[in-house]
């Protein structure tokens, strides 16, 4: 059985993304966003409860999160959940979870975190996919008949 790994999160950035560009390329962006939840314990005392999110972007979407990211910007993310392994400076194994993001938008208007000048008004693309093509207005309905006694079968209904 086939299985689903998809995240989605919607938080603020902890500080400004960090983006490599690799020598084939490609760019990947690093950054981290808290995501706090606040609610009434038992005492009725208020409790924050902030989660911390390592998130990374590639290609297009790292490009597009040097550009316009900027710490305390409310953003919106979609991605797979990764497990990564490394070995830290003291020679120890070490293992974190990072969200490889695969959807981003920039969440709010101009001076939602970050200085104005540093974000566009239309905020950042929504993925590295073009946006789709609008639909066609639809065309108004047909006056519908006051007539209710016909069952003759003339109709297009389905059913």
């Amino acid at each position: 059985m086939a299985g689903v790994n998809k995240v989605i999160l919607l938080g603020n950035l902890g500080s400004d993304p960090e983006v490599r560009h690799l020598e084939n390329g490609s760019a990947v962006a690093r950054f981290n966003i808290a995501t706090s939840e606040s609610y009434t314990n038992r005492s009725g005392e208020r409790v924050e409860q902030t989660e911390w999110h390592r998130i990374e972007l590639w290609d297009n979407l790292a490009k597009i999160a040097e550009q316009y990211l900027k710490k305390g910007n409310t953003v919106y993310i979609e991605g797979k959940l990764r497990t990564e392994t490394w070995t830290d400076k003291e020679g120890k194994q070490r293992e974190g979870k990072t969200v490889r993001a695969n959807t981003m938008q920039l969440v709010g208007g101009r001076n939602s975190g970050g200085s104005e000048e540093s974000q566009p008004s239309y905020g950042a693309p929504q993925s590295q996919a073009a946006p789709a093509p609008r639909p066609a207005a639809p065309k108004p309905a047909e006056p519908i008949s006051a007539d209710l006694g016909n069952h003759g079968g003339d109709d297009d209904l389905p059913f």
